[in-house]
């Protein structure tokens, strides 16, 4: 890898920061504690050609890759502006449609989801199988020339700002393992039979969670994305990208939090110098500033290796890790700074803990990531 960033993905880094930065924490945070969508900047970024950097140029996209995606969201984050739904609907649904979709799909979808004009957001999790995708309990028949699917699905994000849902069914067994076949459906959230109702959460965050309820639901069988069956290979594919660009997120969220507690230690003065002058709070956010800097660089090793074909796993589990834990440890460095002006609305950090703290959890825990790096990378026996 080259260390020197390219002179276009500085300018890119430097347009996408100038537009989020008119928007800014003054108004992420209002729409983080009512649970609002941030829909005008979704919009702004979509006219500006950042939602679809990724996805082909054939269709609307900007013809690049998730390193360039991962700037969009790291910087977007960086000025105050963290969008989960980057995430899902331009990581995870634009790279599983570009991929795996037929020509119909990639053309009715593809351009409306780079615009800004629709999102698709991704339902895997449900409330019985957790991250063993083997247990997923949602089944889809075969009937005719349909597909038929009942089962439920749990904590899956924006489903009200979305048109439709990438949905993970299982659709038969391995006759020798007895594992679960898995096959992706494309499912209009207008679909009758699809039941989505709001869980409520107590993180302040503008995306809303929803349980997911499908009775009977039918489907054509246009619907399926990829090939039956193949589900599995084609859902872990679209995990490394939700994992990159997640890792990213939080690499803004610290910047953004260290940002302004650096300011906040350089110009409060309790006694006779800024408190910044004291070790007990210089040196917390200098520790989060390394750990800070030390995900980024595992983040873009991890895009570098998607983007080029490489295998991904171990760099975008590692980015994840490292990147949700300096993101956690800095906004609890920055709240400590505050002192209890780290808790008033007026500063804003609380929202920030809470989209932290949740990606310390999702899409991947960081025990899962540890299970992962435990058996992969240092060949010990499976723990799970």
């Amino acid at each position: 890898m080259d260390f020197q960033e390219a002179s276009e993905h500085r300018d890119l880094r430097d347009t996408v920061r100038a537009i989020a930065a008119k928007f800014g924490p003054e108004y992420y945070v209002p729409r983080a504690e009512a649970g609002e969508p941030t829909a005008e900047l979704w919009a702004e970024l979509g006219r500006n050609g950042f939602l679809g950097i990724n996805l082909p140029e054939e269709y609307g996209g900007g013809g690049a890759g998730l390193a360039e995606l991962a700037m969009v969201c790291e910087e977007t984050a960086a000025a105050g502006c963290p969008l989960l739904l980057l995430m899902v609907s331009a990581a995870i649904s634009g790279e599983m449609i570009s991929d795996y979709g037929t020509a119909e799909q990639k053309e009715h979808w593809l351009p409306r989801m780079a615009s800004g004009e629709t999102k698709i957001v991704f339902g895997i999790t449900e409330p019985d199988a957790g991250s063993n995708t083997h247990r997923l309990s949602t089944v889809a028949v075969r009937d005719g020339d349909d597909f038929v699917l009942n089962g439920t699905k749990h904590y899956i994000s924006g489903v009200d700002e979305a048109e439709a849902v990438l949905l993970v069914t299982r659709t038969g067994r391995d006759e020798t393992t007895g594992r679960a076949r898995l096959s992706l459906f494309l499912v209009p959230t207008d679909t009758p039979g699809f039941v989505a109702t709001r869980l409520p959460v107590s993180a302040k965050l503008p995306e809303k969670q929803f349980v997911l309820h499908f009775d009977d639901l039918r489907l054509p069988a246009s619907a399926l994305v990829g090939e039956e069956g193949n589900g599995f290979h084609q859902v872990f594919h679209g995990l490394n990208p939700e994992r990159i660009t997640g890792a990213a997120v939080c690499v803004g969220i610290a910047r953004h939090v260290l940002a302004q507690a650096a300011d906040y230690a350089s110009t409060r003065a309790v006694w006779d110098a800024p408190i910044g002058q004291h070790q007990g709070i210089a040196h917390p956010l200098a520790k989060a500033k390394i750990e800070t800097d030390l995900a980024a660089l595992m983040t873009a090793k991890a895009a570098w290796q998607h983007d080029h074909g490489e295998p991904a796993g171990e760099a975008a589990n590692m980015a994840k890790y490292a990147a949700a834990e300096a993101a956690a440890a800095a906004v609890d460095a920055a709240i400590q700074t505050h002192g209890g002006n780290g808790f008033a609305t007026e500063y804003g950090l609380l929202p920030y803990w809470g989209i932290a703290r949740l990606l310390q959890v999702a899409p991947v825990s960081r025990e899962m990531v540890l299970n992962y790096v435990s058996q992969h990378s240092l060949g010990l026996p499976r723990s799970y």
